[in-house]
């Protein structure tokens, strides 16, 4: 998840502008290293759209730098679990849409044989996951920019959550990419 300093996923009307225009190849590296320990990506019906029209332009080649074809081939193979209650047609392969509870959903899942699963932006199904308890790390990626308002991360929580960080890393960038375990 990449957050603004002050915990914003976007801006008030989802401009992600902010964690574009700082984007390097050490970035690149890293998220291409999380996506190695994954197969499913999570996501919400805003997220996928946005997702589905990036990743899936043809040739990949023309599109983006060699340095991200790789994470590009990622993201186009990894299954897509989408909440969503109106898609219900996929234009990125390896999609499936779900209508159910996510936290029950979520659960079914992580039972199952494979690597880990990933949710990417999301910002409702972010929170709703975080209520339900079901998160067991959190991977944020701290940018150097305070927006003063937009989505927030961690909204609606009634209780705190105690986290032990397992690993950080800073790039040129000024972004800092945390990574927090349930405690």
């Amino acid at each position: 998840m990449n957050l603004s300093l002050d915990g914003y996923l976007s801006g008030p009307c989802g401009e992600l502008d902010w964690h574009f225009e700082i984007w390097n190849d050490r970035m690149g590296e890293k998220i291409l290293d999380r996506l190695e320990t994954t197969d499913t990506i999570i996501l919400g019906r805003i997220t996928y759209e946005a997702m589905a029209n990036y990743w899936t332009v043809k040739p990949l080649e023309d599109h983006f730098p060699r340095q991200d074809l790789p994470i590009a081939d990622k993201m186009n193979q990894h299954k897509k679990i989408i909440f969503s209650k109106t898609i219900k047609k996929s234009i990125w392969q390896h999609s499936v849409f779900v209508t159910g509870d996510p936290k029950e959903e979520i659960k079914r899942l992580k039972e199952q044989e494979g690597k880990d699963m990933i949710l990417f932006g999301s910002a409702r199904l972010a929170s709703t996951c975080i209520l339900s308890g079901i998160v067991d790390e959190y991977h944020l990626w701290i940018h150097p920019v305070i927006l003063g308002r937009g989505k927030p991360m961690f909204n609606h929580l009634q209780k705190q959550v105690n986290l032990k960080l397992k690993d950080s890393v800073s790039f040129e960038s000024g972004v800092v990419a945390n990574c927090y375990s349930q405690v």
